[in-house]
């Protein structure tokens, strides 16, 4: 079973295991690699790749496996797919118009089955799962992750179990998890705290761990990479920009753009700009002192998708910035959700920690290190249904510390013509 063509490589002491080994770190606890040896098989061109759009084959379908050969090539009765990806690629001059670039386009990740980019990258972890005979899986989340990986195991057939910190995950995430069917255990604690609890507890009960930390959730979002590619005709963009959580959308699409520019695909890589909100901004200080990581014990921001104070992906992430000339900046959560507003009010929408990539491209703007004419593309992460109360609580001027400068008030009038006349003229 393992003579497949990649290996696990350790991003710390290059220590390499066997490619389906069940395991999530090396021996000396750095996290691991999925590496390719991609002379092993016959590739297919980016002529073949782009007419597998009009496939009815389903993996051709699939925003993910359409790019299997270059995703994990894996046998076609092992894999799990929701049709995942497939997302839009929007131009919206609007939003380009506050964040000051002339060209800015929005990946939108929240179009995927259950509505954010971790799709795409449970489809592969799951698929790989069902190759090894797993009958169990688990994560620790805040949200996202949970609800996909609750869907995806019903489709497999898997028990899953979801740990969520209590208090800190939205009413609709929580239905999403609850009504694909997995056991939902809320822990008291951070999302960090719960992330290690459910590391351990894989381990000691044989459970498939599908969190970023799992290098096969790794390799499914490499695709976010490969599908912007081929929705850009393979041009590429000056800058990427993406939300900074648990880093494993910047670990990802690096390494699929990276991969790409080795095998002659690509001429170039983006610049990458990763944005982490003021109160969960532990890279950010990483990369501004050239130093480790410091984790920040309680993170402190309204965007619960990515309160996270110790990334599992952090170094992966660093090296997505480093190897591209790329940055890392910070924003208030009072930036994101004024940027959250536009991104909405474009008829587009996008969870909140999606949108701290539009208020990070107006700060780089304003800041001169993105110039207004470069072509600028950001990843909208989730979508706006996973936190219709923090929607609502914006536009009407009720969320604590925020000040609405977009609110659009709904409006109180009797049931009478000139009442109703009267709302809509004001």
């Amino acid at each position: 079973m393992n003579d497949v063509p990649w290996r696990l490589v350790c991003t710390d002491c290059g220590t390499s295991y066997p490619g389906l080994e069940s395991r999530y770190r090396c021996d000396c606890f750095g996290t691991l690699d999925v590496n390719h040896d991609f002379r092993r098989f016959r590739l297919p061109s980016l002529s073949v790749l782009d007419a597998r759009l009009a496939s009815r084959t389903p993996i051709d379908r699939s925003g993910v496996w359409r790019f299997r050969e270059f995703i994990l090539p894996l046998p076609t009765e092992h894999i799990v797919t929701r049709r995942e990806g497939n997302t839009n690629l929007y131009d919206a001059p609007s939003v380009a118009r506050y964040t000051g670039v002339e060209q800015l386009f929005l990946k939108h990740e929240g179009e995927n089955p259950t509505g954010s980019f971790v799709d795409r990258g449970m489809s592969v972890a799951m698929s790989v799962a069902r190759q090894l005979g797993a009958t169990r899986v688990a994560c620790a989340s805040t949200g996202n992750t949970s609800a996909s990986m609750a869907s995806y195991a019903a489709v497999a057939g898997m028990r899953a179990f979801a740990f969520v910190p209590e208090g800190q995950i939205t009413d609709a995430k929580l239905s999403q998890t609850l009504a694909f069917g997995a056991k939902v255990i809320r822990v008291a604690g951070t999302f960090d705290t719960i992330m290690t609890l459910v590391e351990d507890f894989c381990e000691s009960e044989r459970i498939t761990l599908v969190n970023a930390l799992n290098p096969f959730r790794i390799e499914g979002q490499k695709a976010i990479g490969w599908e912007l590619m081929q929705d850009l005709d393979w041009e590429v963009p000056d800058w990427l920009v993406l939300p900074g959580g648990n880093l494993g959308n910047a670990s990802a699409i690096y390494k699929s753009l990276q991969e790409m520019y080795d095998l002659g695909l690509l001429h170039r890589l983006p610049r990458f700009a990763v944005i982490q909100p003021e109160g969960a901004n532990s890279l950010y200080k990483a990369f501004l002192t050239a130093d480790s990581l410091v984790p920040i014990p309680t993170p402190t921001t309204l965007l619960s998708a990515i309160r996270i104070g110790n990334p599992v992906c952090w170094k992966k992430g660093l090296r997505a910035v480093h190897a591209t000339d790329g940055v890392v900046e910070e924003v208030s959560d009072q930036e994101t959700f004024d940027a959250k507003a536009i991104v909405d009010k474009a008829g587009i929408g996008a969870e909140s920690t999606a949108c701290t990539t539009i208020a990070g491209v107006k700060k780089l703007v304003d800041g001169g290190v993105i110039e207004s004419h470069e072509r600028v593309c950001c990843i909208l992460t989730g979508h706006i249904l996973k936190e219709h109360d923090s929607v609502l609580a914006y536009h009407h001027a009720t969320m604590p510390n925020i000040t609405a400068h977009f609110a659009n008030t709904p409006i109180l009038a009797d049931a009478s013509i000139q009442a109703i006349k009267r709302a809509t003229d004001s």
